[in-house]
């Protein structure tokens, strides 16, 4: 059974207007062009149906590769997705929302929860995924500001 659930929520802003991070973001090729030192190799396992739902990206370093699969895909600006196969914890779900700002560029929000597998390990793990999450939203922004 899942202990206590979790969230967490990060903001950026980026000069990039919302379809330049959305596919650095969404395409699983592209993590290791853009968020190294943590990802060093990126890539999909599975594209789904469509490509998009269900498709499933993995990242890391082989052999730690973690396996992300899409939930929802809302090109230009929504992905949302989950952690596939096992993990420190339980019913994790991000969400990254890309939305227009009136500078022309984008403020990006990147969220998510989890439910911790045991019981006392979720103060930790709530800390490691924000600072994770923290630095992945930063790289991302500053590849965005990049491409433009």
């Amino acid at each position: 059974m899942a202990g206590r659930r979790y969230s967490f929520e990060v903001n950026k802003v980026s000069s990039a207007p919302p379809p330049v991070l959305f596919r650095l973001e969404s395409d699983g090729t592209l993590w290791s062009t853009w968020a190294r030192p943590l990802v060093l190799q990126s890539r999909w396992s599975a594209l789904g149906d469509d490509g998009k739902v269900d498709a499933v990206r993995e990242v890391g370093l082989w052999p730690v590769l973690l396996r992300e699969r899409t939930l929802e895909y809302v090109p230009d600006r929504r992905h949302v997705y989950t952690i596939d196969g096992s993990s420190p914890i339980h019913d994790y779900r991000a969400e990254v929302m890309f939305t227009p700002n009136a500078d022309g560029g984008t403020d990006l929000r990147w969220s998510g929860s989890f439910a911790e597998r045991i019981p006392g390990t979720g103060p930790v793990a709530l800390a490691t995924l924000r600072g994770v999450i923290g630095f992945l939203a930063t790289r991302l922004a500053k590849a965005g500001n990049r491409a433009v």
